[in-house]
């Protein structure tokens, strides 16, 4: 979390830390070097089973803009261990986020896995590519089912990274997950009527008897 925290406690952010006394836990986090948070096996599985993230983006004005982007699970791709990518396909027609990035390419990513009460928190430098120059890449990036027209592709060269503790996460679970869970119970239910059978089988007289 090194980098991550050399970006997020900023000298305003250190001073109210410090006031709250929590000054001694950021330190800890900004001893070692600045170089870009890796993405180990942990971010680089969690990531990929998500169908969804919130990406922030700044204007020239200074207005942060949060949006969600959605797609297949994994839609977001890590293609190396400081490196994510996804292909931009056409929504609203509002361009904010993508006019964002032609004046700053900074942006933040929140990813939520509210079944298992986990998130993630990336800080980024994103560029935009042209797919059309890029073919191999967009083909990477909607080879898992991507579904409508790609206007763009996103490359975000990973700087920080920082999870978060469970606390206040309310439990909620997507249609698929709940779908699963459905199964397996009715996998179980299959399984015990089963045994049931045979445990009164065992019970009955024998013929004759």
């Amino acid at each position: 979390m090194t980098r991550f925290a050399r970006i997020a406690y900023t000298e305003t952010v250190r001073r109210l830390q410090e006031e709250n006394g929590s000054a001694l836990a950021g330190q800890r986090q900004l001893r070692d070097g600045d170089a870009p948070d890796p993405l180990g096996p942990d971010e680089r599985e969690f990531i990929s089973g998500r169908d969804g993230f919130y990406m922030a983006s700044v204007s020239e004005t200074g207005w942060p803009y949060m949006q969600y982007r959605g797609g297949p699970p994994g839609f977001l791709h890590v293609l190396d261990r400081h490196t994510v990518a996804y292909a931009d396909v056409r929504g609203n027609r509002q361009y904010i986020s993508a006019g964002n990035l032609r004046g700053n390419d900074r942006v933040a990513l929140f990813f939520m896995d509210y079944a298992r009460r986990a998130r993630l928190k990336l800080y980024g430098h994103a560029s935009v590519r042209d797919p059309e120059q890029e073919p191999a890449l967009a083909a990477r990036l909607t080879a898992n089912g991507t579904d409508g027209r790609v206007e763009r592709l996103v490359v975000i060269r990973v700087e920080g990274l920082n999870w978060n503790c469970p606390q206040h996460i309310t439990p909620r679970y997507t249609e698929r997950e709940l779908a699963a869970v459905r199964d397996h119970i009715a996998r179980l239910e299959e399984e015990n009527a089963a045994l049931r059978a045979r445990l009164a089988g065992r019970d009955e007289p024998p013929a004759g008897g």
